[in-house]
């Protein structure tokens, strides 16, 4: 056993859009930086000392070049800052990590810079997505225990961790984050595997609905490096454009993308009723001010965006958003996937289900999303449910409710007994880990 109470345990959530690091015991993580990476192709940088504009066109030069040959920018400050062709990469995809040097470039990042500790003396609990595969288990066990040589480790379920922080072990979360929503019902501090469903609309879909719909208004986001603002008398601003031909198309997205996600966390907010064109075109419209100084007006689209949650093919409408047309059959709503989830589960825990539904992740934190999702529920279900979703009642917890779930799970008394130490992983490889965290 690992006898856990003079150091604190460390928690981690890698989700799709920010990771949440910090000490369990706490009541909010203290590292939030987004998950995504800046990268440069060391060959790029060399040879671009030559000769400036030899290479411009360097977009998908790194899925073929030896891997150690790139630098890896992790931070949100790291970010910020605009270099010349740094590529931002995601390490995950459809939750599931595809990249492994990135997520250990993250991992560093929030050990060394944020927390400011040695992962040598402090056990770590790790949030993963629910449909998390053995091969990545495994393969995150390895690293912790090899690289990072952790003394003891635990992996927990995201959906569980969820129902801990709201006090409860029975509940069906609706985990609604950057690049995906996943539905998936936990009994008894255990996830029902067979009930879980998942769709790829998340924020970050959400955010591009926004942006190609603005862009088909003619509003153009102008990414935060690309102006500088001079005050020729006070309180007047003059913009100035700067030109930077070397910047990739994927850091000149991720820019425009900050700004859209906060001109929609900002505006956005889910419709009582099914949008519906006609219902909602003569809305009154809602100002905001981009970093260069544009005043736009957001009418429907603060209505129309968010309700793609709960109607998937509103997404077809959007001009722009065709190659989602193709998937977009088999995505179904958030109630239709509630329901789906609660009817795969056995008979007997279905009312129980039906009366807890947790709200967890950033795009579950949208204004009236909670009474929205309420308001379907009752009507699709069936009559003698009691229909209850539950949302924590700021957006903070909301959030950040998987990490909250861990730091309560890791620093629990009764919980220390269920580690993973390094001994038993020295013992018996890193496969133990289902027996030890199933």
């Amino acid at each position: 056993m690992y006898g856990g109470d003079e150091v604190s345990a460390i928690v981690i959530d890698l989700g799709s859009h920010t990771c949440k690091a910090g000490y369990a015991g706490e009541d909010a993580p203290k590292a939030v930086f987004p998950s995504v990476v800046g990268s440069i192709d060391q060959m790029d940088a060399d040879d671009d000392n030559d000769n400036n504009d030899s290479k411009t066109s360097n977009n998908n030069v790194d899925s073929n070049k030896p891997k150690g040959k790139r630098r890896l920018y992790v931070g949100s400050q790291a970010l910020g800052f605009r270099r010349d062709h740094m590529e931002v990469l995601s390490p995950l995809k459809d939750g599931v990590v595809v990249d492994w040097e990135i997520v250990d470039s993250i991992w560093d990042h929030a050990f060394k810079e944020c927390l400011l500790i040695d992962p040598k003396e402090h056990p770590m609990l790790l949030a993963e997505p629910s449909f998390n595969t053995q091969q990545q288990r495994e393969r995150t066990v390895e690293i912790m225990f090899e690289k990072y040589k952790v003394p003891a480790l635990f992996l927990a379920k995201n959906a569980v961790l969820t129902s801990f922080a709201s006090g409860r072990a029975t509940s069906v979360v609706v985990d609604s984050g950057g690049g995906s929503t996943t539905v998936a019902p936990v009994h008894d501090g255990y996830v029902l595997q067979k009930a879980v469903s998942s769709s790829p609309i998340g924020g970050e879909f959400l955010t591009d609905c926004l942006m190609k719909s603005l862009e088909s208004k003619g509003i153009v986001i102008k990414p935060r490096y690309s102006f500088k603002r001079k005050e020729i008398q006070p309180g007047v601003y003059q913009t100035v454009d700067i030109d930077f031909p070397n910047t990739a198309e994927s850091y000149k997205l991720y820019s425009q993308r900050v700004i859209a996600s906060d001109i929609k966390e900002c505006v956005c907010r889910a419709p009582d009723t099914p949008y519906d064109e006609s219902a909602y075109s003569n809305i009154p419209m809602t100002p905001y001010e981009l970093p260069d100084g544009q005043t736009i007006e957001i009418g429907a689209d603060r209505f129309k965006i968010p309700d793609v949650l709960f109607n998937p093919s509103l997404a077809q409408t959007i001009p722009g958003m065709d190659n989602f047309a193709d998937i977009s059959p088999s995505v179904r709503g958030l109630p239709q996937m509630v329901i789906e989830s609660i009817n795969r589960c056995d008979v007997d825990i279905r009312k129980e289900l039906f009366g807890s539904i947790l709200l967890a992740g950033g795009t579950a934190s949208m204004q009236q999303l909670k009474e929205r999702l309420e308001k379907d529920l009752l009507e699709e279900s069936p009559q003698a449910a009691r229909v209850k979703v539950l949302a924590s009642g700021n957006a903070t917890e909301r959030r950040f409710s998987v990490w909250i779930g861990g730091s309560i799970l890791a620093s629990l008394g009764s919980f220390q007994q269920m580690w993973f130490s390094k001994s038993e992983y020295e013992e018996h490889g890193a496969s133990y880990i289902q027996r030890k965290c199933p």
